[in-house]
């Protein structure tokens, strides 16, 4: 699926972005799925084990940020991960052999779509290899003005910084207290069906979406069979079984591959676990703006 340019750009930036790799059907469904499941958040007052909602939400007009585990929700968003185009992408990356972690799909609605402050994913759940990627799908064309995803090329080599706020975690990188440099981000845009991939320790985030236009992203999370979740993270299987059910590609192993990776534990957890944005609001200086429109209750 990949070339080997990909394949070294990937490795060396610890992202690519990849276009048309979904076909227009594929996109078409999985925005009518996701008008449907956003459809039915009227009526919802708080997050739910689907819902996770802007702070502007009200139950008469959702607001909606991120739909929770799409892929257990509608059949549709376990077809996109399972598409042979989109898994030869991985397998080229971190195969053979895959498993899907989790999946997300974050709204970012024009005007307010909530934004996201720097992390790296391998602080939520790391594993015995960094094998560990994330694969985004975008379900919009994603520009520079619609909130994109903003990677720093190099990270996935670098350290697991610290995520945590008053000795508890909040899954956010302190921007001043990291000492990093911003300046070299690079957004991650592309049209509507193209897919990104991007390494679990590369460190990313997204500004407010201040356009007039929607940016949809689906995410799923993916690691190598090999890769076994060290206790303590976000990574959640309830048993053997239930671990293997979750192979896309590949047979079963329970000989783990260890690397020699840094790891922080996202432990003690924030007060609110089931939110990246209601923990992300304990981190002491905020990088990314919020749009005034996301600050007052929705009528």
């Amino acid at each position: 699926m990949l070339s080997q340019a990909q394949i070294a750009r990937y490795h060396a930036d610890g992202f690519i972005v990849v276009p048309d790799v979904l076909t227009a059907d594929q996109v078409t469904r999985a925005r009518q799925a996701l008008d449907a499941i956003v459809a039915r958040a009227r009526g919802v007052s708080a997050n739910t084990d689907v819902y996770d909602l802007e702070d502007s939400h009200a139950p008469e007009r959702p607001r909606v940020r991120r739909i929770k585990a799409p892929h257990k929700v509608d059949p549709v968003f376990m077809e996109v991960v399972r598409s042979e185009r989109l898994l030869g992408a991985v397998d080229d990356l971190i195969g053979p052999g895959v498993r899907l972690q989790n999946s997300k799909l974050n709204l970012k609605s024009a005007g307010y779509g909530a934004a996201v402050e720097w992390h790296q994913d391998w602080a939520f759940y790391p594993y015995t290899n960094d094998d560990v990627l994330a694969v985004g799908v975008m379900l919009d064309d994603i520009t520079l003005e619609n909130g994109p995803m903003l990677v720093l090329p190099g990270t996935h080599k670098g350290p697991i910084y610290d995520h945590h706020a008053d000795g508890r975690f909040c899954g956010a990188i302190d921007p001043v207290a990291s000492k990093m440099d911003f300046g070299n981000a690079v957004p991650i845009v592309g049209t509507a069906g193209s897919i990104s991939l991007h390494h679990a320790r590369a460190v990313h985030g997204s500004d407010v979406n201040r356009s007039g236009r929607d940016r949809r992203f689906l995410l799923y999370e993916l690691c190598a069979i090999d890769a076994w979740p060290l206790a303590g993270g976000f990574a959640a299987y309830s048993d053997f079984d239930e671990f293997n059910a979750r192979i896309l590609r590949g047979k079963p192993t329970n000989q783990p591959r260890l690397r020699d990776v840094p790891v922080r534990m996202p432990l003690p957890k924030s007060l609110d676990p089931s939110s990246i944005y209601q923990a992300q609001k304990a981190v002491a200086h905020r990088f990314f703006g919020v749009a005034e429109e996301a600050k007052a209750p929705a009528k």
